[in-house]
């Protein structure tokens, strides 16, 4: 449906998805893969050292530590309300994937309690920047709040049909609205920074009744007098 309006190259996935088949699916699409890997993933730097002269060439390096990772391959750090974050890019191999990854691996240290704690993101694209790797990565979470709002204000729960082309209709009908209520309150918000979803529909709704009111109001003065 997208045709070539909008070049899509990076397919997002969350990190029940961040394995070897999923990549494989996602490159047999000629997309490449953005996901999470586990904490605990066991990651190796690619092999650097001789050569033994006998064999296959050595595929795997020193083990990744996440939390002693060299200042080299350091890309961003700053501190916000006492955590420190870091940001490291790297290009890695994990055992059970077929390709090499590239790799970002976000570690946050609380100052006060020294207490740490790491993220690892990672894509088959290894010319992706660690910015849009992250960013991407993000923009999940918002699929996340559609299909909340979806549900929670605009039945997406709620409907019974069961026929293809109803639900079809049903479930469209409820994205459409989520759409169309943030457009909605978009400019609403410039003057009124706390309206929601709810005080969206009860604007429209006590709006609907004053305009009955108003037609009905000629009618109202007849009967008065």
């Amino acid at each position: 449906m997208i045709g070539e309006h909008i070049k899509v190259n990076h397919f997002v996935f969350d990190g029940a998805f961040g394995y070897n088949d999923a990549v494989q699916m996602v490159r047999q699409l000629g997309l490449h893969l953005i996901s999470k890997l586990r904490h605990n993933a066991a990651l190796y730097f690619p092999y650097d050292g001789p050569y033994s002269g006998c064999g296959r060439h050595k595929k795997y390096g020193k083990k990744l530590d996440c939390r002693n990772i060299a200042h080299a391959y350091l890309k961003e750090s700053f501190v916000e309300e006492d955590i420190q974050t870091q940001i490291y890019q790297l290009r890695l191999w994990h055992k059970k994937f077929a390709d090499l990854l590239n790799t970002v691996v976000i570690v946050k240290t609380n100052l006060n309690t020294q207490a740490v704690a790491h993220v690892i993101l990672f894509s088959s694209d290894l010319a992706l920047a660690y910015t849009q790797l992250i960013e991407h990565y993000r923009l999940r979470f918002q699929l996340e709040f559609t299909f909340r709002d979806a549900k929670q204000y605009w039945g997406l729960e709620d409907f019974m049909t069961v026929n293809e082309r109803p639900v079809y209709n049903s479930a469209n009908l409820a994205m459409f609205m989520v759409n169309l209520s943030h457009a909605l309150m978009r400019p609403m918000r410039t003057h009124w920074p706390e309206c929601s979803v709810n005080d969206l529909k009860a604007w429209f709704r006590s709006r609907k009744y004053v305009v009955e009111i108003l037609k009905l109001l000629p009618e109202i003065n007849t009967f008065a007098k």
